[in-house]
């Protein structure tokens, strides 16, 4: 999957840059969206780095859901759930971070095991279960996300909050620069930046640096694809 849709995405990523405005933005959806990203990133020499995202909001979107019925509150109860790493079952959802009402999702949630386990696995295999269910993807829910991914981006983010999107990495908490990876993410409407000062425990650093190995083998496996 990665080759055959890698060499798709060099094609696009060369017709972008070099028919596309140098400011257009480009979110990637198409799987694995990560690595697909990165290859159009690095296939479209006209069109800066941080122009290019790769979506995680269906994720996020789905582990705010989770989160929600688990505490019974509304969606918009629970926020600063982020997404890091790989839009893929290696994806770590941030709960631990996140708040509902205000509060810390650990002191409105008493249940760390579910946390720790059916929440994660639940919101990392969402995908692949709506297609074992249905026979098809979750096609208006990712049309959602990309929406929401948009709004996210072009508006402002509410102080103190942030959301979920993959960008091509500065550094950031270790990743190298350049690989495109899900953060946190706040935007002025114009230019997005990536929240710093977040910190991860053991268990969450773990989890961290599982989706961040899987991307560099991701990575390694399209070099021949990168920069075509």
């Amino acid at each position: 999957l990665l080759k055959i849709n890698g060499g798709i995405f060099t094609i696009q990523g060369k017709a972008l840059s070099e028919y596309a405005k140098p400011t257009c933005k480009v979110l990637v959806v198409g799987n694995p969206c990560n690595t697909n990203a990165l290859i159009a990133k690095e296939s479209s020499r006209n069109i800066p780095p941080q122009n290019f995202f790769a979506m995680t909001m269906l994720d996020q979107n789905r582990a705010l859901t989770q989160i929600a019925q688990k505490a019974n509150v509304a969606v918009q109860d629970v926020k600063n759930l982020a997404i890091w790493g790989n839009h893929s079952a290696t994806q770590y959802p941030d709960f631990y971070n996140a708040t509902i009402k205000g509060k810390p999702v650990g002191d409105m949630i008493k249940d760390e095991v579910w946390l720790k386990t059916t929440f994660i696995e639940t919101v990392q295999k969402r995908g692949a279960k709506i297609i074992e269910a249905r026979g098809l993807s979750s096609a208006a829910s990712a049309a959602n996300a990309v929406v929401d991914t948009v709004k996210n981006l072009v508006n402002p983010t509410p102080n103190g909050q942030y959301f979920s999107v993959a960008v091509a990495s500065d550094g950031s908490y270790g990743i190298e620069k350049g690989l495109i990876f899900g953060f946190p993410i706040r935007s002025d409407g114009n230019k997005w930046e990536i929240v710093q000062g977040i910190k991860h425990n053991v268990f969450a650093q773990e989890k961290v640096d599982i989706t961040y190995q899987e991307l560099l083998s991701e990575k390694e496996a399209v070099k021949e694809l990168i920069g075509k």
